[in-house]
């Protein structure tokens, strides 16, 4: 039901399988007959994993007990009993554009002074990942067309099947234009390793070896907070919240609206400069 009628990803479902299994372990088997009580103890369980961790494997439970009920396998949902940690959404780690700056000045320095083609395939990925804001898997995962070289723009399918329209810049363009003049001819993949593509791994090892070579703290940076950066900064250059969900494909503007508190102080200093009483104050009386 998740991959046909919910669309979820397989990221999605590989950690659904994982919340099921470990919950169904705990309760020594039974998952799908388990009564509230069982349900309840599972709390217990998870006191010491985080609140992110206990809500995320509730959902999936919950999720469960929904499906077996709609499809009549089961004539309660004991659902009621498993713990609703409070959400505590962090704040999103940013780069300032000198962190940004000094990604690139390294990625130019390895092309003067190191192997070209390793250095390519770095600029073509943080440019995508700055420049466009697409999340780690949908990187790695590229066909080796997916840039047309005569377009600003590429069609993603990303996360829960999603699509949506992705701009890519003159700069990112150029950048995947040189890569993949490297890349062999009979590779599916833009990035290719081995037999498949670039894993989310190797790319995450390569962003930390990158920021530790350019000076950045590697605690700070990493694929997703490249694209906070993207996210951030077109949010201080005066886009608009509906424009940044669709550019990074939430599908609740809820999501997205967590970058007004990176930029705070810009949305305080339009409103004090914008709204129509700051230009009646001004007017003599």
């Amino acid at each position: 039901m998740m991959a046909s009628e919910a669309g979820a990803a397989r990221n999605t479902l590989l950690a659904y399988e994982r919340d099921l299994s470990g919950a169904s372990e705990l309760l020594g088997g039974g998952l799908a007959s388990a009564p509230a009580e069982a349900l309840g103890g599972l709390g217990e369980e998870w006191m010491v994993l985080k609140r992110a961790t206990v809500a995320r494997k509730a959902a999936a439970l919950r999720r469960f007990f929904g499906f077996l009920v709609d499809e009549g396998l089961r004539a309660d949902d004991p659902s009621a009993a498993l713990p609703r940690p409070a959400a505590e959404r962090p704040l999103p780690k940013i780069l300032d554009h000198r962190a940004v700056d000094a990604l690139f000045a390294e990625i130019e320095r390895r092309k003067r002074e190191e192997g070209e083609m390793a250095a390519l395939r770095l600029s073509a990925l943080v440019e995508l990942l700055y420049g466009s804001g697409l999340r780690a898997t949908e990187l790695v995962s590229l066909p080796r067309n997916a840039v047309p070289a005569d377009k600003p723009w590429l069609i993603l399918k990303g996360k829960g099947g999603r699509e949506r329209l992705v701009p890519i810049s003159d700069r990112a363009r150029a950048a995947v234009s040189a890569w993949s003049s490297l890349v062999p001819r009979d590779s599916p993949w833009l990035f290719p390793s081995g037999k498949k593509h670039l894993s989310r791994v190797r790319l995450y090892q390569l962003i930390k070896e990158l920021a530790a070579s350019a000076g950045i703290p590697p605690d700070r940076i990493s694929p997703h907070v490249l694209r906070h950066a993207f996210a951030t900064h077109l949010l201080e250059g005066g886009a608009d919240l509906r424009a940044l969900q669709m550019l990074l494909g939430h599908a609740d503007i809820a999501t997205t609206q967590i970058y007004t508190h990176v930029d705070s102080r810009r949305l305080v200093d339009l409103v004090n400069s914008r709204h129509p009483l700051v230009d009646a104050a001004r007017k003599p009386t």
